[in-house]
């Protein structure tokens, strides 16, 4: 180990108060002399007190010069990366004033970050004079804190990583070159939550729950197919690697499959603003984003789940079906609490918002919802769970329910705050993307491990979204078309959460090639596959221009004839879109229940719950429910149909639900029947427009008559 290198780096102004034996070593450097069993340091005796008392105020000078040098050092860092985003944001105004759509923010911020890094790496000069080793021959381990004994003087330095031998003389002495590489835990515990969260809050949930069954698919069981199909595939590489002599160290199948969790994380960013830009296909933007949300959590999950599979006995890398289940249960275990947490906290500031009045003070408010929203991942993590799927869950939750609660200003507020955190956060983490291709001091670059691993990627993308979609368009009312399943293929962007989870550990071989093959994939899908997004849409024939509220305009696909199952299908048909049963019957207790617990809306509990509950209604029931006449209008509600004919005019011909068709007819009706229906079916058809009403779309005109209960 050596201290003096770039393994540790001086706390010069900090003197050590304890001496923890698992963490401290004292070095005594000269003259040492060990006496006996204990240490005893003979020091030679100053030639006079003065010129002793000359020599502590030199060093005291030249500590707080060091230290003001450190400050300084730290400004320009930080200055640095506040110049590259204001960089970057007047070249997107430049590129959204002159239309261009090839190279996306993200993109901009990499290619200033590849630039800085340059010119840091090769145009400063080496400031660094800490260049001394010093030999622990006889520790057998690292220790992460040493305590050192300078004449009498003691100094903290801390670990910072193992250097290899034959990369002793190469270790990089630019201080500057230091204070840029940033903590991997500053990615996790500061830029991350405000990104995950900001994607849940601005979740629209009608597209997604239309899409809910299809985007689990590709989530969870896309993922982890992803995963294993990578993982396996790149466990090949490293054997070819070892055969031709290119693999100086262990490589293990493990490490092979936490590389296909963490390059599994999709980040189609790009994709995702030029769709928002050009108002692609709703359908598409839902299951692109409502997958890479969800798809982020599953990665880090399953990354963690790997990580913690340790079969029994010696080989510690061979496969235990003991372990396998183990991890398997870490997996779930991790998951559902850390969305059990996101949602229970989401939970407890509806709460406080609805039975306080901190809507009269909206400052407050809007403080009060960002701590708790940020703290969601920081409890999660302290809990050994997961901060990115609780943060996410928390952001759904409060967009539900505790946006309801809030004053109209802390609504405007909140949105705007974490929107401008997300872009900035996002912005930065790809401008230190930039920056670390050289800046970083353990790359491993290995040209057979770097192409292996783009196959890997291209293969597994495929292995997933294709076999997927076919299974699931077997169930699907709208079929997920070629069109849209080749888009999704080549959306399948590498960002900010596959670039997090490759740099939180680079202490080994293994982790430091993954880091270095991570960066370089996300470079080539943000720069590559982002620019090319917009062609993509043309050559693919998919919709743009299109109004987000706007349903699909009906196709041979729109709608088609199921028949029912179970005993009843003879008796009569079901039409409903994709997802509407599992709809219906969340929107039904959220609705009756949920709703009016935790925020101003819904039908008063008074009417919902038993009379023996009658106390406990009127206390939670809030007085704005009274005095709302109307319940107030879900904006996520879904368009959804029940029992009933269905006929539907298009083109020439009449199509109705037993399979019959017609001529020349231009009308669909609905036949409803006259069933007693509950009142929360009842508001369920008014919130999503089910009256007697026309609506049109694009030549289509569908007729509702829906006849009033007596």
């Amino acid at each position: 180990m050596e201290p003096g290198g770039d393994a540790a780096r001086p706390a010069l102004g900090r003197a050590a108060l304890a001496l923890p034996p698992r963490l401290l070593l004292l070095l005594l450097l000269p003259p040492p002399l060990l006496l006996g069993r204990g240490l005893r340091v003979a020091a030679a005796a100053s030639s006079s007190g003065a010129a002793a008392e000359d020599s502590s105020a030199m060093e005291e000078l030249a500590t707080e010069k060091e230290a003001e040098e450190s400050h300084r050092q730290d400004s320009v860092s930080l200055l640095t990366f506040i110049l590259l985003l204001t960089l970057t944001i007047l070249t997107i105004w430049l590129f959204k004033h002159r239309r261009v759509r090839f190279l996306h923010e993200t993109g901009l911020a990499m290619i200033y970050g590849l630039i800085v890094g340059v010119i840091l790496r090769y145009g400063t000069p080496a400031t660094s004079g800490h260049n001394k080793s010093l030999s622990c021959t006889q520790e057998d381990r690292a220790f992460s804190t040493l305590l050192v004994n300078v004449s009498g003087k003691f100094f903290e330095y801390t670990l910072k990583g193992e250097i290899s031998p034959g990369k002793l003389n190469s270790v990089e002495q630019n201080d500057m070159l230091r204070k840029v590489t940033f903590d991997p835990e500053v990615f996790f515990n500061i830029l991350l939550p405000p990104i995950i969260f900001h994607a849940g809050y601005s979740l629209k949930k009608r597209h997604f729950f239309r899409n809910l069954g299809s985007i689990l698919a590709y989530a969870f069981l896309g993922t982890a197919v992803s995963c294993f199909i990578i993982g396996n595939l790149m466990y090949g590489v490293v054997k070819l690697m070892k055969m031709v002599g290119q693999l100086s160290d262990k490589f293990y199948y493990t490490d092979c499959l936490f590389f296909g969790a963490i390059i599994s994380a999709t980040d189609p960013v790009t994709v995702l603003a030029i769709f928002n830009e050009l108002h692609a296909d709703v359908d598409l933007y839902a299951l692109l984003f409502g997958e890479s949300v969800l798809n982020d959590a599953v990665a880090i999950v399953l990354s963690s789940s790997i990580v913690a599979y340790q079969p029994a006995g010696l080989n510690t890398h061979a496969f235990d079906a003991a372990a396998f289940f183990k991890s398997v249960g870490i997996f779930l275990g991790i998951f559902s609490g850390s969305f059990t947490m996101g949602a229970v906290t989401g939970v407890v500031t509806a709460l406080v918002t609805k039975f306080t009045k901190l809507h009269c003070f909206p400052l407050l408010e809007t403080a009060l919802f960002f701590l708790m929203s940020w703290s969601t991942f920081l409890l999660a993590e302290a809990c050994g769970f997961t901060g990115v799927v609780a943060v996410l869950f928390c952001g759904i939750t409060q967009a539900h329910y505790t946006y309801n609660n809030l004053s109209v200003e802390s609504r405007s507020r909140t949105k705007q705050l974490f929107e401008v955190l997300h872009f900035l956060a996002e912005n930065f983490i790809f401008s230190y993307m930039g920056l670390a291709l050289f800046t970083f001091q353990k790359h491993v670059f290995s040209p057979i491990f770097i192409i292996g691993a783009f196959v890997a990627i291209f293969l597994g993308r495929a292995a997933h979204i294709y076999p997927l979609s076919f299974f699931l368009n077997l169930g699907r009312r709208h079929k997920i078309g070629w069109n849209f399943q080749h888009m999704m293929m080549f959306s399948g962007l590498r960002g900010a959460m596959a670039f997090a989870l490759a740099i939180r550990d680079t202490a080994s071989y293994a982790r430091q090639m993954m880091f270095t093959t991570t960066l370089l994939i996300v470079f080539f899908t943000v720069w590559i596959v982002g620019g090319g997004t917009t062609p993509m849409l043309s050559w693919l024939n998919i919709r743009v221009g299109v109004d987000p509220d706007q349903d699909p305009p009906p196709n041979n696909d729109s709608f088609q004839v199921l028949q029912g199952d179970g005993p009843d299908s003879a008796g009569g048909n079901r039409t409903k879109q994709e997802s509407a049963w599992l709809f219906r019957l969340w929107y039904s207790f959220d609705h009756n229940y949920l709703k009016p617990i935790l925020t101003h809306s819904g039908p008063p509990l008074t009417t919902t719950l038993p009379a023996w509950c009658g106390l406990l209604a009127r206390c939670l029931t809030s007085p704005q429910v009274y005095d709302n006449q109307e319940p107030l209008r879900e904006e996520d509600s879904d368009f959804i149909l029940t029992e009933g004919d269905l006929t539907l005019t298009y083109g020439d011909s009449t199509v109705t639900a037993n399979g019959s068709s017609g001529s020349h007819t231009a009308s669909m009706s609905l036949e409803g029947s006259r069933k007693t229906k509950s009142s929360s079916e009842e508001v369920l058809e008014r919130d999503l427009g089910m009256g007697d009403q026309k609506v049109s779309s694009r030549g289509t005109r569908l007729v509702f008559p829906l006849e009033d209960n007596a």
